[in-house]
């Protein structure tokens, strides 16, 4: 279970300035943000509109001397939370009931927050999500997806490592990112793609034609879901002798390939990927694999359906970057403390109706009311 986030969130360095008219603790802004987020609210109106209607229970919690903060505080003092404090917390928030992340995999992506779009662009978050638990394990904010790269690194090294296996896409197979994870005691696995021209161009080579000879060892899938069928097949190799950059790469031990074969209505098309990894198992490369696109369905998908976050248009300020922040802090709350079988959609629901269960929700403790 997750803990409480309340003294978490107390930690957070308040940006306002000392005043007559500073009326609310942050710690109390924050936390009615968060309960609305939990119980299916989306704007700041809306918010306020359910501070109001749950103020006696909010008062069992904080003390709230000056009433209900209005929709326009709500959003200012959001909006002026330093992100990469806000995230920090967040990361020590998870790793309080996830203190290890070994034998777990994590996976990387970026996702833009289209409703954010002002005149400096948009804001892009890089995430790490860990498939097995299926929690959001930290984030880091960037204008536009052009700042992936530097992101990536920056983003790394919020977490410990030790033991756990990493992918992630294109963007992030880089020498660099290669050696800090292998720095980290990580393994790794990292799409190659047309971005690394020479080395995509020798790997795509040696595989294909080792595969075309039948001589590497192959793993097969098959997926029917819908009326797409899917199969896919994987190889991997750990013969490197002919691979000049290999020692550029740290702890690089092999190069894989993955075919996927659909068929959609008759129609079907063939892909294949190819891949940098330091895990030399066969069956431990495919499962990688599959287990990275969690972050795209169990996380970004989640997040844009059942929390409206791409269609949502905060943009003041920081606001984007910590209320989607508060967003996946309620996605792990209602994953790891809802533990009843009821979909996500039907937790929210419960939250708003119940205000014993989004205690217990907040609490890590389990209800059956």
């Amino acid at each position: 279970m997750l803990p409480d986030p309340r003294p978490y969130l107390a930690d957070l360095d308040d940006p306002r300035r000392q005043t007559k008219n500073k009326l609310h603790a942050l710690g109390d802004i924050v936390f009615i943000v968060l309960c609305a987020v939990l119980s299916g609210i989306e704007d700041w109106v809306g918010m306020e509109d359910f501070a109001q209607e749950k103020q006696d229970w909010l008062r069992t919690f904080i003390e709230l001397p000056n009433g209900i903060p209005s929709h326009d505080t709500l959003s200012d003092v959001l909006g002026r939370i330093k992100p990469d404090q806000f995230t920090q917390l967040f990361t020590r928030w998870v790793e309080a009931a996830l203190p290890t992340l070994a034998g777990e995999h994590v996976a990387i992506d970026g996702k833009t927050l289209r409703g954010s779009r002002d005149g400096e662009g948009t804001v892009h978050l890089m995430s790490a999500f860990a498939s097995r638990a299926r929690w959001v394990l930290t984030q880091r904010a960037v204008r536009e997806k052009t700042n992936e790269i530097t992101a990536i690194p920056e983003l790394l090294s919020l977490l410990d490592l030790r033991g756990a296996t990493v992918t992630i896409d294109a963007i992030g197979c880089q020498k660099t990112i290669a050696a800090q994870l292998t720095t980290a005691g990580a393994d790794y696995v990292l799409s190659l793609k047309e971005n690394q021209p020479a080395l995509h161009g020798d790997v795509k080579l040696f595989l294909d034609t080792e595969v075309n000879a039948g001589k590497l060892t192959t793993l097969k899938t098959l997926d029917k879901d819908h009326g797409r069928v899917e199969t896919r097949r994987y190889w991997l190799s750990d013969r490197l002798d002919w691979l000049a950059a290999r020692s550029s790469w740290d702890g690089l031990k092999a190069v894989g390939l993955v075919e996927s074969v659909r068929e959609i209505g008759g129609k079907m098309s063939t892909e294949r990927r190819y891949f940098l990894s330091s895990v030399t198992d066969l069956e431990s490369f495919a499962h990688t694999v599959r287990a990275h696109w969690s972050i795209e369905n169990q996380e970004h998908w989640v997040l844009d359906v059942q929390f409206g976050e791409d269609a949502n248009r905060a943009r003041k300020d920081h606001s984007a970057a910590n209320l989607a922040l508060i967003r996946r802090m309620s996605l792990n709350l209602l994953r790891r403390n809802g533990t009843d079988k009821r979909s996500l959609r039907s937790r929210k629901l419960r939250a708003a109706l119940s205000d014993d269960y989004r205690a217990r929700l907040l609490s890590g403790g389990e209800t059956s009311t």
